[in-house]
């Protein structure tokens, strides 16, 4: 698992520690030591720990002027037992929302594994109302992930699957990205 980096394709466009509206201005990542890690498994240093024993983070991209984040999901979403969900929310979403973003890419191809709980779709509802004229969408979510979503109906709270689940991303600029999948999510939801 040390080895599993986010991307880093974009870092010449925006650098989350560098921001002052992100929810990592200032946040420091070694260069050198790995200093997290997921059970006994050491993960990469490059990772943004959001204060979750399980889940990581990358902050890849933010257009304040267009509203949306490019975040790049590492590790396992565990609502069961870690209440991910509502760390999340609090400490990154609500950040970011605040500053005017309400379109959330969440790339999911390094999500492991999702761990649902009944009590945790308050916190989902939650976000949907804070979003306004905003969305969720999940990019290239496993097979095993989507279902254990739709299992616990997290997914009429997040876009997910079809043609979401098989997008290139890593060639493309960030724009490009948000462009396509706003395209895909406004079919979907019938905006």
């Amino acid at each position: 698992m040390h080895t599993i980096e986010p991307h880093y394709g974009w870092r010449t466009n925006y650098i989350a520690s560098e921001d002052p509206k992100s929810p990592f201005f200032g946040y420091q990542n070694s260069e050198v030591f790995f200093t997290d890690q997921i059970y006994n498994f050491l993960i990469h240093p490059q990772w943004d720990n959001i204060g979750s024993e399980t889940l990581f983070i990358k902050l890849l991209f933010v257009d304040y002027d267009e509203g949306f984040a490019i975040i790049e999901l590492f590790g396992e979403w565990n609502d069961l037992l870690q209440n991910d969900i509502m760390t999340l929310k609090r400490e990154v979403i609500e950040v970011m929302i605040a500053e005017g973003v309400n379109k959330f890419i969440f790339i999911a191809e390094n999500l492991l594994n999702f761990h649902g709980d009944l009590d945790a779709e308050d916190y989902y509802s939650e976000w949907q109302d804070e979003l306004e004229e905003g969305w969720f969408a999940m990019v290239n979510v496993r097979e095993h992930i989507q279902a254990e979503m739709s299992k616990f109906s997290i997914d009429q709270y997040l876009v997910l699957g079809g043609k979401l689940n098989d997008l290139s991303w890593r060639t493309r600029q960030p724009k490009q990205i948000f462009l396509k999948i706003n395209e895909l999510v406004s079919r979907r939801l019938g905006m």
